[in-house]
């Protein structure tokens, strides 16, 4: 019985896997056009999300800052989750709703690109820090899931969407998860072309 259910897992997950390819694929590759437009200007990418999606986001910023799977200079990649220090002082000073939005305010600038990554599209400080990215003249990569929550109305033209077409977490965490690779991937071969 226990096997059958975690078969089953694999079988939902390449199910879903296979239906988001075609409805992704172009969010993803606008995506790598704001990338490619904020490093070669210069700029950085700045990540944030809550949970899973924060270790998402350590997760894609390790993998800029160092390497994905070739070798390249680093590129200025920040996750926004991991100084215990900041996230601290500002949820206790301020709210827990700002602990985004305050370092996107203290050291975004224009043409950087902030990466929103919230399962539900509805998360607060996610959304938070969305709106202090465009009040810096900052790109906007969102990933959610489900129908995009508040998180797919507050996005502006020049943003980016990719929403993953499930309403489970799990199945939803599982293509952020690839879409974010596809980025490094994407990033990688722009700059380095098809040469080990």
């Amino acid at each position: 019985m226990i096997e059958q259910r975690i078969q089953q897992q694999f079988f939902d997950s390449a199910d879903l896997m296979y239906a988001a390819a075609d409805v992704l694929s172009k969010p993803i590759a606008d995506a790598v056009d704001a990338l490619m437009g904020c490093i070669t200007a210069g700029g950085k990418l700045m990540v944030c999300g809550n949970g899973g999606s924060a270790s998402d986001a350590q997760h894609f910023a390790a993998e800029f800052v160092g390497r994905f799977e070739r070798e390249r200079p680093g590129l200025a990649a920040l996750a926004l989750t991991t100084d215990t220090a900041i996230l601290t002082a500002i949820g206790n000073d301020y709210d827990f709703n700002a602990i985004f939005s305050k370092q996107v305010q203290a050291l975004g600038t224009p043409g950087d690109v902030l990466i929103a990554i919230s399962t539900s599209g509805n998360s607060a400080n996610v959304l938070a820090a969305v709106e202090a990215a465009h009040a810096k003249d900052m790109t906007v990569v969102a990933l959610t899931g489900r129908a995009g929550g508040k998180l797919g109305a507050l996005l502006m033209d020049t943003d980016v969407h990719i929403c993953v077409p499930h309403d489970r977490t799990a199945r939803i965490q599982e293509i952020h998860g690839l879409a974010l690779h596809c980025l490094c991937d994407a990033v990688d071969q722009q700059l380095l072309g098809e040469q080990e």
